[in-house]
């Protein structure tokens, strides 16, 4: 017993330390990213500048390429009737030659240097860029470890007793949480704070229209202003109803498809999505209409996303004794024979039919669309 006491101890300050190594390892990853982005915008318009004073010297190169062609020309008509020109003037056109010669030389000069430097910038930008990358995805990595090191671990036997596995597991449903979470953060960083910053501006531009136009103009901004709330409202309801839409809990999987393709397509407005219920319109247990309903919504957004599809077509079927499911895209494609690493989302999805007993087929040539087939066996249960 005082052995199992001592273990325990151990282990829990060998946690403790662990923890806070990774905290301060999380830290300094996440400065040196920031100091990167840092960087990189100073580099980025650093570049810019080069290009704008390239494309300058490149105007000025051409001008005095002309010039100098005209004063090689005086020199040619001063050379043949030399006798005609007066000293000064046989001067003049000399030393214009070569000054425009030294100009023009001095031009392809500072050229070359910006040049060297544009490259030499565009590098160094490639490199920060991988840093940051790597930052980012080492900070994803030390938060799956750390979530996993601050999760309850008081019963060490148990979990030792079967380790590898419930490891396995459990860091698979963190990086779930994980990668969730980046993209909600991504599609609230991109979507409603973008435009609940535009509101706050426009806010501002709204009462200077007042000020200085009148009333007139100003409401002409506030029904501007309006529709941009409403778009900002929209998409916070789009990432929640994306979470999970209460529907399904309430009407069933059924209802909740039609209601989601079609808000799905509403918000891509250039593409057409189908939907078609051949077969039952009833309640399926929890688990199976869950999982279904996230299979599909995959698929879907994998076909939106990735495979750039205009056209989609969305095949369900319920009998007594299974559940059948055909996604079908017009887009890109790819190569079935070609293996290559598969994405989370699809990894995600052969999880939940094999946790259901079903199957999943990928069907896609290049150019010719992607079929997805889910087929799930049914079992009643009282």
């Amino acid at each position: 017993m005082k052995l199992n006491q001592l273990n325990m101890k151990s282990i829990d300050e060998i946690r403790e330390e662990m923890i806070e190594t990774v905290t301060c390892s999380k830290s300094d990853i996440f400065q040196i990213g920031e100091q990167c982005r840092t960087n990189y915008k100073s580099m980025t318009n650093e570049l810019e500048q080069i290009k704008q004073m390239m494309v300058k010297l490149i105007e000025e190169g051409d001008q005095l390429e002309e010039q100098v062609l005209e004063a090689r020309l005086m020199l040619t008509e001063v050379s043949m009737n030399f006798k005609t020109y007066t000293e000064g003037e046989v001067r003049d056109a000399y030393e214009k030659a070569h000054q425009l010669q030294m100009d023009l030389s001095i031009n392809w000069q500072y050229k070359k240097q910006l040049l060297d430097k544009r490259d030499d910038l565009e590098q160094r930008l490639l490199g920060l860029n991988e840093t940051i990358d790597r930052a980012d995805q080492l900070i994803s990595q030390i938060s799956v470890v750390m979530n996993y090191l601050t999760s309850d671990l008081k019963h060490v036997g148990e979990v030792l007793e079967n380790a590898k596995a419930k490891q396995d597991f459990g860091l698979k449903i963190i990086e779930a949480q994980e990668e969730e979470r980046k993209r909600l953060s991504r599609e609230i960083h991109d979507g409603p704070a973008q435009m609940l910053a535009n509101v706050i501006m426009r806010s501002d531009i709204i009462d200077r229209v007042y000020r200085e136009q009148g009333m007139e103009a100003a409401f002409s901004e506030i029904t501007s202003f309006k529709k941009m709330v409403r778009s900002a409202l929209y998409e916070v309801r789009r990432i929640i109803y994306d979470l999970r839409p209460m529907a399904l809990d309430d009407l069933g999987l059924v209802p909740t498809l039609r209601k989601y393709l079609q808000t799905i397509e509403e918000y891509h407005n250039h593409s057409k999505i189908e939907f078609v219920n051949m077969g039952l319109e009833r309640r399926l247990p929890t688990k199976y209409e869950v999982a279904l309903f996230r299979m599909i919504q995959e698929s879907v957004q994998n076909a939106l996303k990735h495979a750039n599809a205009c056209e989609i077509k969305v095949k369900l079927e319920i009998t007594n004794a299974a559940i059948t499911v055909l996604i079908k895209d017009n887009g890109v494609g790819f190569d079935t024979t070609k293996k290559k690493p598969e994405s989370f989302g699809i990894i995600g999805m052969r999880e939940r039919v094999e946790l259901l007993n079903g199957e999943l087929t990928f069907d896609s040539k290049i150019g010719k669309g992607t079929a997805v087939l889910i087929s799930v066996p049914l079992i009643n249960k009282s």
